[in-house]
């Protein structure tokens, strides 16, 4: 029996890396969960840090002393994942996603279709170039 021999790709340039990147980036945000009521400042939360280490200074109290460092460590995880956002916000991502997904459909034989329940606007797509 004669096997078949196995296609090999050749390995992805850094152009279609970076197209690859663009678009898992943009789907990665159109699904991501968008957090209701008012959005905490960084500003904000800077204050509460400050307002936290003195109050961690001035406790009597060893468990409220911990209790008030978890409390830090949390507002600092925020504050980081909250300027990360800001860094690389949707509409950046959109604006890349644009710049890219016509040839990233091309390439990989995506169709609108495809797109539209991937949950990529209409918009977004007449924007990119890309038809029904």
């Amino acid at each position: 029996m004669a096997q078949d021999t196995p296609t090999i790709k050749p390995p992805a340039s850094p152009e279609e890396r970076e197209e690859n990147r663009v678009v898992r980036a943009y789907l990665d945000a159109l699904h991501r969960p968008q957090k209701r009521g008012r959005k905490r400042s960084p500003d904000r939360i800077r204050r509460q840090l400050e307002a936290l280490s003195t109050r961690i200074t001035e406790a009597r109290d060893p468990l409220a002393a911990l209790s008030l460092r978890e409390e830090r460590l949390r507002l600092r995880q925020e504050l980081e994942k909250l300027e990360a956002a800001n860094r690389t916000s949707r509409d950046q991502l959109e604006e890349q996603f644009v710049a890219v997904a016509s040839r990233y459909a091309r390439r990989k034989g995506i169709s609108y279709t495809a797109w539209r329940e991937a949950g990529v606007s209409k918009a977004t797509l007449r924007r990119a170039g890309i038809d029904r």
